[in-house]
């Protein structure tokens, strides 16, 4: 009875290790393909060749972990309704998002990268770099990085997707890996997003992104 009991507990503990890595793997790969390119990708490359890199990197990862945080808290919440809506509201989701980017992408052109999400960001940027003050101290530039970034990602598809992700996953995995996707853009684009803006190919990550999305649907329905 004791091997049966620590049988059961080992094969209890894996498969919450096994749940907790898929919840982290998509939340990184949402992230990470996602991102890239993305309009708050452009607001945090374009802050940091004006501002300190390191005051930039971290408010922007501040703004984009709290964004993380409070989509997994809905995404909790949605939890409670009755798991059939909730599991034919994340196919739907994931699927219909699918379907759109991949359209979009079809539609794009071949160039580098979008540049009216370039010019939305920058257009973002000038404005808020109008209202700092002549004395730009390092709390002003902070809020600044933080509230655009905030404002930026809010309604954004990430979030959507955040939310239905965190419904039907593992919170903690889907929070760990979302914020350290977030990161590793944020980095790219604080070190090197200038060099790299030009290089990215926007109708590449957007199909991916497309390709993604429909995989979780997929993966969504078959686990249902």
């Amino acid at each position: 009875m004791a091997l049966i009991k620590l049988t059961e507990e080992s094969y209890l503990i894996l498969r919450s290790l096994l749940t907790l890595l898929s919840a982290f793997t998509a939340g990184l790969l949402l992230i990470a393909v996602s991102e890239l390119g993305d309009k708050t990708f452009f607001i945090a490359v374009i802050l940091a060749m004006r501002h300190s890199r390191r005051l930039i990197f971290a408010s922007v990862l501040a703004a984009l972990a709290t964004m993380t945080v409070l989509s997994v808290a809905v995404g909790q919440a949605a939890s409670l309704f009755p798991q059939v809506y909730i599991h034919y509201a994340e196919i739907v989701l994931f699927i219909g998002f699918g379907f759109k980017l991949l359209y979009q992408a079809s539609v794009m052109p071949a160039a580098s990268c979008d540049a009216e999400v370039v010019l939305e960001a920058t257009e973002v940027v000038e404005k808020a770099e109008f209202k700092l003050p002549e004395e730009q101290t390092a709390t002003a530039i902070c809020l600044e990085a933080f509230s655009l970034t905030f404002l930026a990602e809010w309604g954004d598809r990430t979030q959507f997707a955040t939310i239905a992700l965190a419904a039907g996953n593992n919170p903690i995995g889907v929070t760990t890996g979302a914020i350290l996707g977030h990161a590793i853009c944020t980095a790219i684009a604080v070190i090197g997003g200038r060099m790299l803006a030009g290089r990215i190919s926007e109708r590449t990550l957007t199909g991916v992104g497309g390709f993604l999305f429909l995989v979780f649907g997929i993966v969504a329905w078959l686990q249902g």
